[in-house]
């Protein structure tokens, strides 16, 4: 495996290396999948040319609270939001492995795979700012570019620690397919200020997220009748 070192020194080798179209890497609960992710995904996946984007459907989240409801079930919303999207790849293997959902393993277990095609980890903007906070969070870049998406507009600093990691990995685009892994870049995209969180309070509500995400995961919701509050059981009296 090249070590951290060799990945940055790398990036700034003045003999360029060809490698395919890098692969990128979108994980994520969507709980449910929304235009929030795919917009962004499909703009990544054109302005970097990207061979395809594998979107990974975690199983339990080591970060946030339990899904909604089952990683079955958002895998088929994911699925149905793909569907008919040259590019767009559903990649299931965090809901094949037991316990927490590590992006390192993902990673790893992708290079294992691709062992000679650059891989792009996507994430935004908020999530990279808590990035220190992840599982062997500096083991990253040894399988991995980095590929923040950026709002428009200025950005707050970072934390010391991933301003110091940030550093020496720095790059522009078309330095992609130099390297397998190690560089980080910061990609504007459309930010649609959609949250999963927004479209599960209206379906509780029994309020309509039209328009919010694609049409085949909002019918799939309403076929299954996802996300509504349970119905409140009444004591039984003797």
């Amino acid at each position: 495996m090249t070590t951290d070192n060799e990945t940055v020194d790398s990036l700034h080798s003045p003999y360029p290396v060809s490698h395919p179209r890098p692969i990128g890497v979108l994980g994520g609960t969507f709980d449910p999948i929304h235009y929030g992710h795919l917009r962004p995904a499909l703009e990544l996946l054109e302005a970097l040319d990207l061979a395809e984007i594998r979107f990974v459907p975690c199983r339990i989240p080591a970060h946030r609270g339990a899904p909604h409801i089952t990683a079955e079930q958002r895998l088929t919303l994911v699925r149905l939001a793909t569907a008919g999207q040259t590019g767009f790849v559903v990649d299931d293997r965090e809901l094949r492995r037991e316990g927490p959902s590590y992006m390192v393993d993902t990673l790893a277990s992708l290079r294992e795979d691709f062992g000679d095609i650059p891989l792009c980890l996507i994430v935004g903007v908020d999530a990279f700012r808590e990035l220190h906070t992840w599982h062997r969070w500096r083991e990253l870049s040894q399988f991995a570019h980095i590929v923040v998406m950026q709002r428009p507009g200025p950005s707050k600093p970072f934390v010391p620690v991933l301003e110091e990691f940030i550093a020496p990995r720095g790059m522009d685009p078309a330095a992609l397919r130099q390297r397998l892994a190690g560089g980080i870049l910061f990609q504007p995209v459309t930010q649609l200020d959609i949250s999963a969180t927004y479209i599960r309070a209206l379906l509780a509500r029994g309020q309509s997220p039209r328009f919010l995400l694609p049409e085949t995961v909002l019918a799939h919701i309403h076929e299954r009748a996802l996300y509504r509050p349970l119905p409140v059981q009444t004591p039984v009296t003797s």
